[in-house]
């Protein structure tokens, strides 16, 4: 083969490998995702998809804080959509804030929003029940209002680590709490001697009463 020849091979195989990465690259984000599953949970229905859902409980195991749920929401639609409500199976439904504090939760045409992390919406489970459990998967569905519901499994994780940006705000103070009782009782065992010293006194004023009559005595004499 003529030096030419392999060259102009070589030219061929360049080009077409170029081609075939800016193809993969005008499929969008998804195309290249799809050799990488993410951990957390990701479904779409009809112009609305959901990703990175979890369900985030509080840092410290002992805490009965809130738990709220995060995720990125995307409306690939020409019109908006509310987020009606988020529902986690034996929870009930969580309490979502959007960013601005007051209204509904509006996902915009074309466009996404993200619940958890500062400045962003939010969802929260009050009081959630033992049963969400760090480690554990949780039914999460979400309800929008055109295209109705969109479920998913979502992992449970603490705020911990890389978590705790998009974790409850609403953090318990578990350790001072619990301190309080400890303290309490300890002051009370450091009061009983106080009386117990009181009772020791009163054998010292009986004591203290036999020798002035004692003295007495002594004086009449």
């Amino acid at each position: 083969m003529s030096s030419s020849l392999r060259r102009g091979t070589l030219a061929a195989a360049v080009i077409a490998f170029s081609i075939a990465s800016l193809a993969a690259c005008g499929a969008g984000s998804d195309a290249q995702t799809l050799e990488v599953k993410p951990d957390n949970a990701a479904t779409s229905v009809g112009v609305i998809k959901v990703q990175n859902a979890l369900v985030i409980t509080q840092p410290d195991v002992k805490a009965t804080g809130p738990a709220v749920i995060s995720a990125t929401l995307f409306n690939n639609g020409t019109t908006e959509q509310t987020l009606d409500s988020i529902n986690v199976a034996g929870e009930g439904s969580a309490q979502i804030t959007p960013a601005e504090g007051k209204g509904k939760l509006t996902v915009p045409a074309g466009g996404s929003v993200v619940i958890g992390g500062k400045g962003n919406a939010s969802a929260a489970l009050s009081s959630p029940s033992e049963t969400v459990l760090n480690g554990s998967v949780q039914k999460v569905t979400f309800s929008f209002s055109e295209t109705g519901d969109v479920s998913l499994s979502a992992f449970v994780v603490p705020a911990e680590s890389y978590f705790s940006k998009w974790g409850p705000s609403d953090i318990p103070s578990a350790p001072a709490t619990s301190s309080a009782p400890a303290t309490s009782p300890s002051e009370s065992a450091t009061g009983s001697p106080s009386a117990s010293e009181s009772a020791s006194g009163e054998p010292g004023t009986t004591e203290s009463s036999s020798t002035t009559a004692t003295e007495s005595a002594s004086a009449g004499q």
